[in-house]
C-alpha cells in the first residue's frame, strides 16, 4: 500500500527543475542573456534548457524571431506560477540564512550609478548593522530572483499596488555641456541627439509632454542613461535624462538644461517583492524617502 501510493505520487513528474528555472529567467527578463547573466551559466545552456522544456511539456513556449521572442499564450500562463513559486524559495531561503540585517536590492544600472551609490555612505553610516547587497536589475524587469525589493522608475499607474513606494516624482527634459550650448545657442535640439538604448522612446515621450516637434538630427545611440549622461557631459550631444540623475550636474554647471524639465507619468520607487517584509527593508525603504526629499525641484520649461 505504502509502495503503491509513493508510486502514484511520481507517476508523472515534474519537468527539469533547471528548465523551468531558466524559462523563468528567460521570459522574466526578456531576453535568454540576461537570464544567463542572473543564473551564472551561458547563453546557450539557457536556450537549451528552454527547448528542453518545450519538448517536455509539447508546447511552444515563445514565439518570433531571436531577436524579439514574445511568450506564447501558454508561456504567459506558466510564468506567473514560477515566479511565484520560485521568489517563495528564494525568500525561505534568504531568511533561514540571514539573522535579519541583510538587505538584498535589485537596481537598475543607470539609477544605481548616478544616484543610488554615491548616497550610500550616508546610509551605511546611518545603519553599520545592515548589509547592502545590490544587484543588476534587467531594464523592464520589476522583479529579481532573491531580491527583497526593486528600485527603478515605474510608471504612475504601477504606484497603486500597496508594495509600490515612491520617493522621488520624475522629470524629463534635454540636457548638454556648457560648451554645446553655446555652440547651438539658437537650437540646441539641433545638436546631436544622444539615445538610451534602455530607454530608447525618451526623446519621443519628452517631445510629445513638451509640446515640441523633434525634426531629424544626427543620432548616436548608447547602451544606458548613464552612458549617454557622460557623452552629453563630454560634449558629444544633448541627452533627455531624468532631473533626480543631472540635478547636480546643472546645479554645478556641468550640464545645462535651456528648455527646462516637465513632469512625465512616473516616478523613481521601491518596489517590495511579495513576502520581503523585514526591519533592514523599511529601514531602507524610509531611507530612500528621506533623500528623494532632498532632491530639489525641477526647473520649468
Amino acid at each position: 500500500m505504502g509502495r503503491e501510493m509513493f508510486e502514484n505520487l511520481t507517476s508523472e513528474p515534474l519537468p527539469s527543475l533547471n528548465a523551468l528555472r531558466a524559462f523563468e529567467a528567460m521570459a522574466r527578463t526578456g531576453r535568454a542573456t540576461l537570464a544567463a547573466g542572473e543564473l551564472n551559466v551561458s547563453h546557450s545552456a539557457v536556450s537549451r534548457q528552454v527547448k528542453a522544456l518545450e519538448a517536455a511539456l509539447g508546447v511552444r513556449l515563445f514565439q518570433g524571431p531571436k531577436h524579439r521572442l514574445e511568450l506564447t499564450a501558454a508561456g504567459q500562463a506558466l510564468l506567473p506560477a514560477l515566479t511565484e513559486a520560485f521568489d517563495g524559495i528564494a525568500g525561505a531561503v534568504r531568511r533561514v540564512k540571514s539573522d535579519g540585517e541583510d538587505l538584498h536590492i535589485a537596481v537598475n544600472a543607470s539609477l544605481s550609478v548616478k544616484w543610488l551609490i554615491p548616497r550610500l555612505p550616508g546610509f551605511a553610516a546611518a545603519h553599520p548593522n545592515l548589509r547592502l547587497h545590490l544587484a543588476e536589475l534587467a531594464p523592464a524587469a520589476l522583479t529579481h530572483r532573491g531580491a527583497q525589493g526593486v528600485v527603478r522608475i515605474v510608471t504612475t499607474s504601477r504606484l497603486a499596488d500597496p508594495l509600490a513606494t515612491a520617493f522621488i516624482p520624475n522629470h524629463i527634459g534635454p540636457v548638454l555641456s556648457p560648451a554645446l550650448a553655446e555652440r547651438y545657442a539658437g537650437d540646441p535640439l539641433s545638436a546631436p541627439r544622444l539615445v538610451a538604448q534602455t530607454h530608447a522612446q525618451g526623446w519621443a515621450i519628452w517631445a510629445a509632454l513638451a509640446g515640441v516637434e523633434l525634426t531629424p538630427a544626427v543620432e548616436r545611440p548608447f547602451a544606458h542613461l548613464h552612458f549617454a549622461m557622460d557623452a552629453a557631459l563630454a560634449g558629444l550631444g544633448v541627452a533627455v535624462l531624468p532631473w533626480p540623475l543631472v540635478a547636480e550636474e546643472v546645479a554645478a554647471r556641468r550640464l545645462v538644461a535651456p528648455l527646462g524639465f516637465v513632469r512625465a507619468e512616473a516616478a523613481f520607487a521601491l518596489l517590495q517583492a511579495p513576502g520581503a517584509e523585514s526591519r533592514a527593508l523599511d529601514r531602507f525603504r524610509a531611507w530612500l524617502v528621506a533623500e528623494g526629499a532632498k532632491t530639489p525641484s525641477a526647473p520649468g520649461p
